[in-house]
């Protein structure tokens, strides 16, 4: 969506005072010069201007008691940074107002807090989230009376699940279109005009045209809808002018390229299709990288501060900038991907069809990798401030814990990096693994005991067994044994129940293989579920920590061994069985 769009709703969304909060300083002289110099300030962009004037305006209304009217100059604050794509300093503005509006109990302003982070979730791409905030929003403002306001947070909504579930998109066109009749009859317009646009986008064009005739009239009439410029792009299409719905796209829609490559599409135009689209891709794919920078930006701004204060956080930038280096370049590496791809497209239609499937599944992988480091990121940041500040009277035990914390954060994120980056070129290989003689039992011992020292797992929770001699030795390599067991085992600690939880490996051979069994007594897996584990980016429990790659990185090893990973359906449980087998020389 459009920054411009995102402040418009915004601006609507925010309930109006009462008049008893308006009717003795809102129209004073000091006050208006107060809010012209903020607005000046904010279209120009210019932030040493706008927090100046914005400043003074928060003063001049905290001395009036009015706290509505203050918090949605605070509210204000985020937009602008969001407007100048400084999304990570959107999101710690959202963070103090939301701790503010907690720490003073101000339940009935804190939908402010909640709405802001839903335009923020919406703008990074996370739209399960966007969702659940713009939901908390409509429940607090029914709760707290400002039911006028309802109609655009809906809206907001609509433009979420539009593309996903149309049938759903209407519903919410609906509620709102019967709170804006009954509250505010000024918003109906716009949202009739919406639906219009929704009838479009299904293929409804009986009801579009309805729809467009009767916005035509209410134009007429003096009425104006935000939607209005995009109504006349289809109505082109519709009436088969393509070049002329084109050019008015370029001029009107907030992504034009978009908006062509659908004109075009429908009138099967599929050359100028795919030349709209690619350039869309290109102009999605920089704003994508423009805030994956910004929000990258602001946490290495952040750390640097904690530099100067205190030295001690040093090696914690180093290893923000080893993190931020990596991600960009697996960005890289995914961008040079599809394009590849896009090149050896040889028809027009499918190419067109498969670079939209390629599109999104982009999207996605980027959403789900930066909320994924997101959490140990903040988790370190939150730490670092803690052993920055310069007046603690932190214990040894809790600076141990601390540091031993952000250690294991920070490897998760090594770890996560590696496993993306091994499972991209892991199938590549095509040299020869040089295999070494090892002493069985004492490899396997070797790699489970640095598995819990390094990974910071109770070394009693497992048990190792082995049915060979300790003198059985096999060809191998220790470094792919590794990163075999490594994930199997990280998996089964993660699903332990939290009493009497335990871990097995168990060693033998059958026949000319090596049989390796990792066995714990946590949750399970279904039967069904037995390949899908092993699937990249799957996870059973969206709330485990990873990215769904380890199960399947442990596989690609096994196999560069000439040997494989499964699940074992037939163990009874409770737990899982999962078995590696390797072919003995």
């Amino acid at each position: 969506m459009n920054i411009r769009t995102i402040i418009s709703a915004l601006m609507l969304a925010l309930p109006l005072a009462s008049p008893a909060q308006t009717a003795d300083y809102k129209e004073s002289p000091e006050y208006l010069v107060l809010r012209d110099s903020m607005h000046h300030a904010f279209n120009d962009g210019d932030s040493a201007r706008f927090y100046v004037a914005v400043r003074n305006l928060e003063d001049y209304l905290q001395a009036q008691n009015d706290l509505h009217a203050y918090y949605t100059q605070r509210c204000n604050e985020i937009v602008f940074e969001l407007n100048r794509m400084n999304i990570f300093e959107a999101y710690k503005l959202a963070q103090q107002l939301s701790k503010e509006l907690t720490e003073k109990k101000l339940d009935k302003e804190m939908y402010m807090a909640v709405n802001m982070m839903g335009h923020i979730y919406s703008y990074c791409g996370n739209k399960e989230v966007a969702k659940q905030c713009f939901w908390d929003v409509i429940h607090r403002m029914e709760k707290e009376g400002y039911t006028e306001s309802i109609p655009p947070i809906y809206m907001n909504l609509v433009n979420i699940v539009m593309e996903e579930d149309p049938q759903e998109a209407l519903k919410l066109i609906d509620k709102a279109l019967e709170i804006a009749r009954a509250t505010s009859p000024t918003r109906v317009f716009d949202i009739e005009a919406r639906r219009t646009l929704a009838y479009y986008n299904m293929g409804d064009t009986e009801h579009f045209v309805e729809g467009y005739k009767a916005y035509k009239e209410g134009v007429a009439k003096g009425l104006s809808s935000v939607n209005g410029r995009q109504l006349e792009v289809r109505w082109h299409a519709y009436n088969g002018h393509i070049d002329e719905a084109v050019r008015l796209a370029a001029e009107v829609s907030d992504n034009p390229f978009e908006t062509q490559a659908e004109v075009y599409s429908q009138a099967g135009r599929w050359q100028e299709a795919f030349e709209a689209l690619k350039k869309g891709t290109h102009e999605t794919d920089s704003i994508n990288s423009m805030l994956l920078s910004s929000s990258m930006q602001g946490i290495q701004n952040e750390l640097e501060m904690y530099e100067v204060k205190r030295q001690q956080g040093r090696v914690m930038l180093y290893s923000m900038i080893i993190v931020i280096s990596l991600l960009l370049l697996l960005i890289a590496a995914l961008f040079y991907i599809v394009q590849s791809r896009r090149r050896h497209l040889k028809q027009m239609e499918k190419a067109y069809n498969r670079v939209l499937e390629a599109d999104k599944m982009k999207a996605e992988f980027i959403q789900n990798v930066s909320h994924e480091v997101r959490t140990p990121l903040n988790i370190i940041s939150g730490f670092a401030q803690v052993l920055s500040a310069p007046n603690n009277d932190i214990t040894s035990d809790e600076r141990q814990h601390i540091s031993e914390t952000m250690m294991h954060n920070t490897r998760i994120i090594t770890t996560m990096i590696d496993e993306v980056l091994e499972i991209a070129r892991g199938e590549s290989y095509d040299t020869k693994v040089e295999l070494q003689p090892f002493r069985c039992n004492e490899l396997l011992r070797h790699i489970t005991e640095h598995f819990c020292k390094d990974r910071l797992r109770p070394k009693e929770l497992l048990q190792f067994e082995s049915a060979l001699p300790d003198d059985f030795v096999i060809s191998s390599h220790e470094l792919f044994m590794q990163r075999i067991l490594n994930p199997l085992l990280d998996n089964a600690y993660k699903n332990l129940p939290q009493k009497d939880g335990r871990v097995i490996v168990r060693v033998s051979t059958n026949e000319n293989h090596l049989e390796i069994d990792i066995e714990d007594n946590g949750e399970g897996i279904p039967a069904k579920d037995a390949e899908r584990v092993f699937e990249r980016f799957v996870k059973l429990d969206p709330f485990k920590e990873g990215l769904g790659l380890g199960l399947t990185f442990s596989r690609t090893m096994a196999r560069r061994l000439g040997g494989n990973v499964t699940l074992d359906t037939s163990y009874p449980g409770p737990g899982c069985r999962f078995k590696v087998s390797l072919q003995l020389n």
